[in-house]
């Protein structure tokens, strides 16, 4: 090979159909060329988080077995790597909130369909160009890359934080964290045609924020496991469908769902070939989806349901909370009891947990207000802004009551978060 030759076509002459190609590198122009030496090659793409520790990229890698790995030192071929299916496309980590992630495998057909009926949905036309601002880990920012390869749209790199608009990338995709830090900058927005939202809930106080501030914002709801975002604005895209389960769970169906896992476990489907999402929602008059909430989030206190994410908006509408998370633990008479890990705006003036159960009360109800309150420095969340619950539960503060009294009269504590 000569020295001179582009990186992709190196790779391209080296490629085998079937082979799994792990990219460990920073996000930037080298994994479009790298991305379309591998679909040209019919091999497999599979994200490495660059920013994952040495263990941690040592599991994942041990998971997976990629033939193929491309870092920093250049590109190899491992010895010991295991060959997929020429019709996989992508070996995708799952990115939940706890455990150790899932390698979903989206074949080429789900990935072409995902690109094209979220194209079609959004109005984009050749030429109309993408801003690609999230990790390539995720599918969110996979599919910002395979718009470029498959779609031919131009892609410009920036950085999580650049969101201002550029003429001729009218499209961008974030998540609900990069678009509270660019309000809070006063960044400008309405340059964009579309700002997609996923990776986490947007709750209705930061959608009438972003409306106010004049931001195009589409917020989408899937999984890695649906190849992404499918839903936009509570419309399932060209082609998926979205129905509620027994028990109120969404499923999702059509042409985008993974095959398998890369351990050989199948997708998971139903008996009719729907995936189940492990999310509670319902369908309106209409049509459209509305998400409450992951299905073992679910708070049942008092024999009343309590969905974590209606309490966390109103705990942040209140003006000396910055970031809060609610989750259930156990009570000998609730059941569950509702508690409240909040990170004030100053933590030299934590408010009471009395002034936070009325200030809930009076949005939702005295029977949704948290019972126990935990003043935190911090909230564990993933790389992508979403909340680790896991394991919130699980931290009980030296000195605070086992049992605390009606109106949740607890002790408060500082908890770190990662």
């Amino acid at each position: 090979m000569r020295a001179s030759e582009p990186r992709a076509t190196q790779l391209l002459r080296q490629l085998r159909p079937g082979d799994v190609v792990a990219v460990a590198l920073p996000p930037g122009e080298a994994w479009l060329s790298i991305a379309s030496a591998t679909w040209a090659a019919e091999a497999s793409l599979l994200p490495v988080d660059h920013r994952l520790p040495g263990p941690a990229e040592r599991d994942l890698l041990a998971d997976a077995r990629p033939t193929v790995l491309v870092s920093g030192d250049g590109w190899r071929r491992v010895p010991s790597g295991r060959p997929a299916d020429p019709a996989v496309a992508l070996i995708v980590p799952t990115s939940g909130s706890s455990g150790r992630p899932r390698l979903a495998e989206l074949t080429r057909s789900a990935v072409e369909a995902a690109v094209a009926s979220s194209l079609r949905a959004l109005g984009a036309e050749a030429g109309d160009g993408w801003v690609s601002c999230l990790p390539f880990a995720h599918i969110g920012g996979l599919l910002v890359l395979l718009r470029g390869l498959l779609g031919g749209a131009p892609l410009l790199f920036r950085g999580a934080a650049e969101l201002e608009p550029v003429a001729g990338f009218p499209f961008v995709s974030v998540v609900p964290t990069q678009l509270v830090r660019a309000l809070d900058a006063g960044v400008d927005l309405r340059g964009h045609r579309a700002l997609l939202v996923g990776g986490g809930g947007m709750d209705a106080a930061l959608r009438e924020r972003a409306t106010a501030a004049g931001a195009p914002c589409v917020v989408t709801y899937g999984l890695t496991q649906s190849c992404g975002g499918v839903v936009y604005d509570g419309r399932p895209l060209p082609g998926v469908s979205v129905r509620i389960a027994e028990g109120g769970e969404i499923q999702l169906g059509g042409p985008t769902l993974l095959r398998g896992y890369r351990d050989g476990s199948d997708a998971g489907l139903t008996r009719d070939g729907w995936l189940p999402t492990g999310d509670a929602g319902s369908l309106d008059g209409d049509g459209r989806l509305h998400v409450l909430g992951r299905l073992d989030d679910l708070i049942v206190s008092g024999g009343e349901n309590v969905w974590p994410g209606d309490v966390e908006a109103a705990l942040r509408s209140h003006p000396a909370v910055a970031d809060c998370a609610v989750f259930g633990r156990p009570d000998p008479s609730w059941g569950q009891r509702v508690v409240a890990a909040v990170v004030p705006r100053d933590l030299g003036a934590a408010p009471t947990l009395e002034a936070l159960r009325d200030h809930v009360g009076a949005l939702l109800g005295r029977h949704q207000a948290p019972r126990e309150l935990l003043v935190v420095e911090t909230l564990p969340r993933t790389a992508l802004g979403k909340l680790r619950r896991a394991g919130l539960g699980l931290q009980h503060p030296p000195g605070q009551a086992d049992h605390p009294r009606d109106g949740g009269a607890t002790g408060s504590a500082m908890m770190g978060g990662s």
